[in-house]
């Protein structure tokens, strides 16, 4: 696929980039992501992959938007209150950038339709704030092959790191069982500083380009944690557990209608 001359100067300080270059551009514009909740984290991801050229970008969340959500999720604008948030994103991502391909998912992602509304993409991005959900992502995009970048961001505090199947950690080598839901804090109790999802999401989205085009290095075994109040970044190395229960050497799941 050879660029345009309005694509060429579109994406041209992508082009210009050390180990990016035109090729680089041709896989964006030929990608296709999945972003999992168009929220706090959501937000930025969508903008960004929007406007690096992402050929299709899909949208699954199945919620409303609430007057509470404006301080954080910035895609959405106080007229889209009571409006669903992927049609409030589609219309933002469109107009960013015309020449995005966006589908929209319109209900929450549940183990009935997860593997087949991830099978058609490259790249899955959670983007969600619940735990439930964010096994079922780990879950599916393992069992898939899929790789997928994961994040939470809650209080003054968040963190991120993205899962390669085959290559790296899982979300289970870290946590083998989801949380009881009685010791999970969540946004409406704790509070989330404005920007933390901003920096978060931009952190997936970047991840997810890098995937894309092959350049850098992938947040793989490795857990971006991020603190807010003290601006301080910090990694912490995780390791492929050989008894995963679902990428170990004998898992234990490998259907999503097992007891997650």
């Amino acid at each position: 696929m050879k660029l345009t001359e309005r694509q060429i100067k579109r994406y041209s300080r992508h082009i210009v980039l050390a180990g990016m270059g035109e090729n680089g551009q041709q896989k964006i514009l030929k990608s296709k992501v999945l972003v999992i909740g168009a929220g706090g984290l959501g937000s930025p991801i969508l903008l960004y992959l929007a406007a690096a050229g992402v050929g299709t970008i899909g949208v699954a969340d199945g919620d409303i938007v609430d007057l509470t959500n404006l301080q954080r999720q910035v895609i959405h604008f106080s007229g889209d209150v009571g409006r669903q948030k992927v049609r409030s994103a589609k219309k933002k991502i469109s107009d960013i950038n015309p020449q995005v391909d966006v589908i929209t998912h319109l209900d929450f992602i549940d183990e009935d339709s997860i593997l087949e509304t991830i099978k058609g993409y490259d790249f899955i991005i959670d983007a969600t704030d619940g735990f439930p959900a964010k096994f079922l992502i780990n879950d599916a995009c393992v069992i898939s092959g899929k790789p997928y970048s994961h994040a939470g961001a809650l209080g003054y505090n968040g963190q991120t790191f993205t899962v390669v199947p085959g290559e790296s950690a899982c979300l289970r080598c870290i946590f083998p069982d989801v949380p009881p839901a009685d010791l999970v804090s969540t946004c409406s109790l704790e509070g989330v500083l404005s920007s933390l999802p901003g920096v978060i999401g931009t952190i997936q989205a970047t991840e997810t380009l890098k995937y894309i085009t092959g350049v850098g290095k992938l947040l793989i075994n490795r857990i971006m944690i991020f603190d807010a109040l003290d601006t301080e970044f910090r990694k912490m190395v995780i390791k492929k557990n050989p008894d995963c229960p679902v990428c170990g050497k004998e898992p234990s799941i490998i259907s999503l209608r097992n007891d997650n």
